[in-house]
């Protein structure tokens, strides 16, 4: 074999060696695009259905939010609805009632008094309570009279 044949069949086995190479890794490379075409297929088929799973807890969780921002809402317009009727209440009988309890109140004295006698204070007036006892009072009260 002559030097011009040598360096022919190298170059031969170069490209052979090269195109195998090459074939080996398209092949490898095919492979490794059809594996990813399957998972990004795999996760689509995963991901629609939870992706649906997930847009109709959100729309329930705007429902439910709705409904109880109506509740407080309601709350807030009974609260304020309470506390007109208790003003209403209050300024409406709270002054009567104050001057109904007053003339009950001098009324019972007033009868309290005729019973035990104009002047005597009556057995009750005479003690007062001190931490859980009666005692009498040091001093006599002045009579109105």
């Amino acid at each position: 074999m002559t030097g011009g044949e040598v360096a022919g069949l190298l170059v031969a086995v170069f490209w052979a060696i090269l195109v195998s190479f090459l074939a080996v890794a398209l092949v490898r490379l095919a492979q490794t695009l059809r594996a990813t075409t399957k998972l990004v297929a795999d996760v689509t088929e995963q991901a629609v259905p939870l992706l649906a799973d997930a847009s109709a807890t959100v729309r329930s969780a705007q429902t439910q939010l709705d409904r109880v921002d109506a509740i407080a809402s309601d709350v807030q317009e009974v609260t304020s609805n309470a506390s007109a009727l208790s003003t209403t209440v209050a300024s409406t009988f709270g002054g009567p009632l104050v001057k109904v309890a007053a003339f009950g109140y001098g009324v019972r004295r007033a009868l309290g008094r005729s019973r035990d006698g104009e002047g005597a204070p009556r057995a009750s007036a005479r003690r007062t309570v001190v931490v859980g006892r009666t005692v009498p009072f040091s001093r006599p009260r002045k009579q109105k009279g």
